[in-house]
């Protein structure tokens, strides 16, 4: 039976919605970015003003882990769209991740780690919801009309 204002069901594929998005989706294409400022120096005066002076005695500064953690952050295929000021945002977020690692109290959380994560894009859905789509690297040579691809069967 159907409800009284409801669209009947074969018009439910032509649904539009009121609002147009606010912005559309942006194509990154998924290869890992090569061009990442290096991981600042934590021992610098400069880098650790109003930080806490008693680091750790790590290479530079940093945790492993958290050098490991720059490695992803920094390769991500959507990192090549990122301002100055983004990788100023990235730093910073190092250092939450540094002090989270390191256990400092009261200084980090898992909870702020996981927000600026979520803002850098770090996972599929954060992407998803920052609207970033990876896309295939496109073919440079495109196969002649009478060539077919063998990918094209290896799953039947």
């Amino acid at each position: 039976m159907a409800v009284a204002g409801a669209k009947p069901k074969e018009d439910r594929s032509q649904i539009r919605h009121r609002n147009p998005p606010a912005h559309e989706w942006t194509e990154v294409v998924d290869v890992p970015f090569e061009g990442a400022p290096p991981l600042p120096d934590r021992d610098d005066p400069d880098w650790a003003d109003g930080k806490p002076r008693e680091l750790s005695g790590h290479a530079n500064g940093w945790p492993v882990s958290t050098k490991r953690w720059w490695r992803v952050v920094s390769r991500q295929p959507h990192a090549k769209l990122w301002t100055a000021a983004d990788w100023e945002y990235a730093a910073a977020t190092a250092e939450t991740h540094a002090r989270f690692a390191e256990g400092w109290k009261g200084c980090a959380t898992g909870a702020e780690l996981r927000m600026r994560e979520k803002l850098l894009g770090m996972t599929m859905d954060a992407r998803r919801d920052l609207r970033i789509r990876y896309i295939p690297v496109p073919e440079d040579n495109p196969l002649p009309a009478n060539v077919t691809r063998m990918a094209d069967f290896r799953e039947l």
